[in-house]
């Protein structure tokens, strides 16, 4: 009883911070939206999310912004005043220190958009809304971004019933992506890839691996590799934050519990999985775990109609 009332309270604040970002937040505000003092608000929601309050605002504010910039002509100055920032170098300290990037290279590189709330958070606020309690305090960023192919072959090798990396590997050991590199012709990285139903060969499984390359290739197929097409495509590409090799596990599940629960809709797409095929790059800790879904933009969608 007394753990799901704490819970509330941390969801009272959340809920509170989420209304009031573009505006001055403080601890009392905070104590008074979820009915505690302001010390014991500021030590349930530690407690609760394994950050303070203040973090918490600082990371989501920054993220909005972030999301402002990139999709955006405004001045960056404006953006820092909206989310309450008083001058600009200050916000530009404070957005380096958190995405390795000025507010200003962050826009000219066009760099993917970051996506808050984090994997774990987004589980724990779940389990406090469903009246539950998850010891998960790590606090990550994934970052989003909408990617175009052209129309492109893929020389791939199917499997017979595997339907993810590990049952692909038993039936055909690990050897499928050393020769996929050495395609002198690939456009990208080899990648695994998840068929729907729809673009499945008869007689296969639901996962492969393969490697894109031109639609006019005309190389040499390696025995036992097929060539397929693959039709034009935008896909929405998920990066989590680098890992732990030992840990590769956790920062794919990461990956996956934010895709799940998130709507394209935010920037314009739906889902449009019998379109093409998902895929994975190779998970490297350095880099984070990457994940692409395919989606189609709404206003395509609204034409069609």
């Amino acid at each position: 009883m007394k753990d799901a009332i704490h819970e509330r309270v941390v969801t009272r604040m959340i809920e509170y911070i989420e209304t009031h970002l573009d505006q001055v937040i403080t601890l009392r505000d905070l104590a008074d939206a979820g009915q505690y003092s302001p010390w014991h608000c500021a030590r349930l929601f530690k407690e609760q999310l394994g950050v303070s309050p203040f973090a918490y605002i600082r990371k989501l504010r920054l993220t909005k912004a972030a999301e402002q910039i990139i999709s955006s002509d405004r001045k960056i100055i404006d953006v820092a005043f909206d989310f309450i920032f008083d001058s600009h170098e200050g916000f530009t300290r404070a957005f380096s220190r958190e995405f390795g990037v000025s507010p200003s290279h962050f826009r000219d590189g066009g760099h993917p958009i970051p996506v808050f709330l984090p994997p774990q958070l987004r589980k724990k606020w779940r389990s406090i809304q469903r009246g539950k309690s998850m010891n998960e305090p790590s606090m990550k960023t994934v970052f989003v971004q909408v990617i175009e192919r052209p129309k492109r072959k893929l020389i791939v090798k199917f499997a017979k019933k595997a339907s993810h990396y590990f049952e692909y590997c038993e039936e055909f050991g690990c050897d499928v992506w050393g020769v996929l590199t050495t395609i002198k012709e690939a456009m990208y990285e080899p990648v695994g890839l998840w068929f729907p139903e729809n673009l499945r060969k008869k007689g296969t499984g639901e996962y492969a691996q393969g490697v894109e390359v031109p639609y006019d290739f005309d190389g040499t197929i390696p025995d036992g590799y097929e060539i397929i097409d693959l039709p034009e495509a935008s896909f929405m590409v998920f990066q989590g934050p680098p890992f732990d090799e030992e840990a590769f596990e956790s920062a794919i599940t990461d990956v996956w519990e934010l895709m799940k629960s998130y709507d394209p809709a935010l920037y314009g797409f739906r889902w449009a999985d019998d379109a093409a095929p998902r895929f994975q790059l190779a998970p490297m800790g350095y880099r984070g775990y990457i994940e692409a879904r395919p989606v189609v933009a709404l206003k395509e969608t609204k034409t069609a109609i």
